[in-house]
């Protein structure tokens, strides 16, 4: 079972959090992660995947436009991406940048598609996702592979 960590990154801080958020996924026996930026990513990415967690730069308070794309694009896949698992995570300038508001953009295609959307866990943050200022420090790092640990948890109960 795969889950596709999905993100764009422009000053590498999303990228980094996107690879610790893929290695809780692979830390998941029995799940494995398929890590691909914006550029790279194909529908068959989504549909052959049991989840989804997507990661943007906060850019005016929602996600970068390259990652929506994707979302606008991939449309047709919206009926094969039903009751799967997806999740949020985002890197920011500044503390009062938008990262909430940048996760529930995220959030609000994924409802679209009809996926199971989840945040991050108790003994992370609790909260919609993970999200940092600047650079992922290690308890950032560390709270992206609990994300990506529970994604994939949750994509063996349902699958």
């Amino acid at each position: 079972m795969q889950v596709l960590v999905l993100y764009f990154s422009k000053g590498g801080n999303t990228r980094v959090l996107a690879e610790a958020v893929a290695a809780g996924v692979d830390a998941v026996p029995g799940v494995s992660a398929v890590l691909k930026n914006t550029e790279q990513v194909a529908k068959e990415d989504f549909t052959q995947s049991a989840g989804v967690i997507a990661g943007s730069p906060v850019y005016f308070g929602g996600m970068a436009a390259e990652l929506k794309m994707i979302f606008d694009d991939f449309v047709s896949t919206r009926k094969q991406m039903e009751n799967k698992v997806g999740a949020a995570f985002t890197t920011s300038g500044d503390a009062a940048g938008g990262k909430e508001t940048t996760m529930l953009s995220i959030i609000q295609c994924m409802f679209i598609y009809g996926m199971i959307v989840v945040g991050d866990p108790m003994s992370a943050t609790g909260h919609y996702g993970v999200a940092c200022v600047g650079k992922p420090d290690e308890a950032v790092l560390e709270n992206g592979k609990k994300l990506g640990r529970r994604v994939a948890e949750l994509c063996l109960k349902v699958g």
